[in-house]
């Protein structure tokens, strides 16, 4: 099967590119054999289970390209049973500055974008498909905004969002640069704290035994 995502992007003119730099033949050589079309791997599934954000890029109608990010608890991004062979992710989707430029977008084209990052490893996750919106003031599937709620979200959700996957592709870490979330920090601090402590603790001892023989 062939390689969906770059197949979807490389135009006439992305040929030319990679022509022009001398790209073309290793890029077709990179890809040859290579499976990843609309259903993500278990790799991706679980990947996309860990994140706490991702970013959203639109089309509007004018032609100009829209990206907002979307935050939440790890796993408020749901990857949802396949369809039709393609797998499907949703997220509720929470009042924001209410200017709707993203749900205005989906409304002209429902193309998407979605970059996922995990800046700790050097990682990230492309994602390209199309969207639906739900007003949840309509009617809204059975059991789907159950789902989709998140524990520890925060909010307003005025919209359900999903997107049936067309493809997806794993990019190279190179020139990511290394970030750490608060909780990522505190797994890799907290053993050094428990540390000190003990260290603090045990000095103060000693220095209580010093002053009795003094």
């Amino acid at each position: 099967m062939p390689h969906r995502y770059l197949q979807e992007l490389t135009t006439g003119s992305v040929i030319a590119a990679q022509q022009r730099y001398g790209s073309r033949a290793a890029m077709q050589r990179m890809v040859a054999g290579w499976d990843t079309d609309g259903l993500l791997d278990a790799d991706a599934a679980a990947f996309i289970a860990e994140r706490d954000g991702f970013h959203l890029a639109t089309v509007s109608e004018n032609g100009w390209p829209y990206q907002q990010y979307r935050g939440g608890p790890p796993g408020f991004l749901h990857v949802l049973d396949p369809v039709d062979g393609h797998s499907v992710l949703g997220w509720a989707d929470l009042r924001g500055n209410r200017q709707y430029l993203s749900v205005g977008n989906l409304a002209a084209s429902p193309r998407v974008s979605l970059l996922i990052m995990d800046y700790a490893h050097r990682q990230r996750l492309k994602i390209i498909g199309t969207a639906r919106v739900i007003d949840v003031r309509d009617d809204v599937p059975d059991d789907l905004l159950d789902r989709l709620r998140t524990p520890g979200q925060t909010g307003t959700v005025e919209r359900l969002i999903t997107v049936d996957v067309h493809g997806y592709d794993w990019n190279c870490p190179q020139h990511i640069t290394p970030r750490f979330s608060e909780a990522e920090l505190a797994e890799v601090l907290t053993p050094v704290r428990d540390e000190l402590a003990h260290l603090r603790a045990e000095n103060r001892a000693l220095r209580e035994q010093l002053a009795d023989r003094s």
